[in-house]
């Protein structure tokens, strides 16, 4: 199973190295690493043919009995990370409640805006996958906790499926089965949140998710009406956790930009964003940290999208580029190459994450993360969205 599981794509983007580990780990194993396509390989290999890769693996795995098929059921979950354990449920959404758009009123919305760009390799990965494989993780709103903390007193009752250590210090993770009158029970349990003005946010994955709906809008064009009622590809499989559980933790975004004249940025940043109390950023170059600029913002997201457009603006302009990193020591790490500066974010509230939702739109792109980079979820379960080669 640890070779089995892996870490989300968008993970370690900038840091092959920590693919190339997992590959060699991997080796001619089963394992999720072959049916996905980690982002730090897309400016190597084509997406067509990463795509067609991946469509062989999976094909190859269900024809070749890799799989159980537990229908009608649900996965509890318990994860152990960094920050103590992270309590969830895996199971489908209906990609007809969601709308990812800003200013959408739909009861499942993305937490930040969608980059469209990032859309095409994902679609054309899922365009022809007979399987999806979760890396998402879905938000809940639900500090009465009626939901899923109910499970958590009767896992004992369940079927454990796996538990087992992760690779590359993912920590431990266990899961057990949720089905007959106990899933029943469950899924009716969910639909209080339908009485909710927002009943979902996507905290992890919003990009997979936002392709997915593309994919599907352009599937049931040819579909008829009772057809569509039940595709396989109209649902998205997740993990849906508590925001107010223990072990949800989010994690700040950092900035870094590279092949750029620090010094001139860090004036830049100053001169245009700079205002006596604003929300503090920090700073690094040559792998410290070198000081701490304040940002104006009237909100969070707010100062994060101001930030964003003017690193945009001069990575253009100056020839740079900037990439998103997720834990502190890899971007300090990465600042010790030259002609490199990194933004350390700081942390926002999660009690803030509804009501910002609902009352300012979307996040700004790549505004937070559910925990540190290694605590994302990793690949393990699967669901058929192509029931056949047809």
């Amino acid at each position: 199973m640890e070779k089995w599981s892996v870490i989300a794509c968008d993970q370690f983007t900038s840091e092959r190295e920590y693919w190339d580990r997992v590959r060699e780990r991997v080796g001619a194993e089963p394992s999720t690493l072959n049916m996905i396509m980690p982002e730090a390989y897309l400016n190597d290999v084509p997406a067509l043919d990463m795509a067609e890769t991946t469509n062989r693996a999976m094909a190859e795995y269900l024809d070749g009995g890799v799989f159980e098929k537990l229908p009608a059921s649900f996965v509890y979950v318990e994860r152990h990370t960094s920050k103590g354990i992270r309590h969830g449920v895996v199971g489908m959404i209906d990609l007809e409640a969601y709308d990812f758009t800003y200013g959408s009123k739909s009861h499942v919305r993305a937490s930040e805006r969608t980059v469209a760009e990032r859309l095409p390799a994902r679609m054309l990965i899922r365009e022809k996958a007979r399987l999806e494989l979760p890396h998402t993780i879905v938000l809940i709103d639900d500090p009465e906790k009626r939901i899923i903390e109910p499970m958590r007193l009767r896992k004992d009752s369940f079927r454990k499926l796996y538990d087992f250590e992760l690779m590359e210090g993912g920590g431990r993770i266990e899961g057990r089965l949720i089905e007959g009158k106990a899933a029943l029970e469950l899924e009716e349990s969910f639909r209080v949140l339908e009485e909710s003005e927002l009943s979902y946010v996507i905290g992890d994955g919003n990009h997979s998710m936002a392709a997915a709906k593309e994919l599907w809008n352009k599937i049931k064009t040819g579909l008829t009406e009772a057809e569509a009622q039940t595709h396989p590809a109209r649902f998205f499989l997740c993990e849906v956790v508590n925001v107010y559980d223990e072990g949800i933790v989010f994690e700040p975004i950092h900035r870094i930009v590279f092949n750029v004249e620090p010094d001139k940025l860090i004036e830049l940043v100053k001169e245009k964003l700079e205002i006596p109390g604003g929300r503090e950023v920090t700073v690094c170059t040559g792998g410290k940290k070198r000081g701490s600029v304040h940002l104006r913002g009237r909100s969070f997201g707010n100062m994060v999208e101001a930030l964003q457009e003017l690193l945009d603006e001069y990575a253009s302009i100056y020839e740079g580029t900037v990439d998103y990193i997720h834990d502190e020591d890899s971007l300090l790490k990465l600042t010790e190459e030259e002609g490199s500066v990194g933004f350390l974010m700081p942390v926002i509230g999660k009690e803030d994450l509804f009501a910002t939702v609902m009352h300012e739109g979307l996040w700004p792109k790549k505004s937070f993360s559910v925990g540190s980079a290694r605590d994302k979820r990793y690949y393990l379960e699967a669901r058929e969205i192509i029931v056949n080669d047809n």
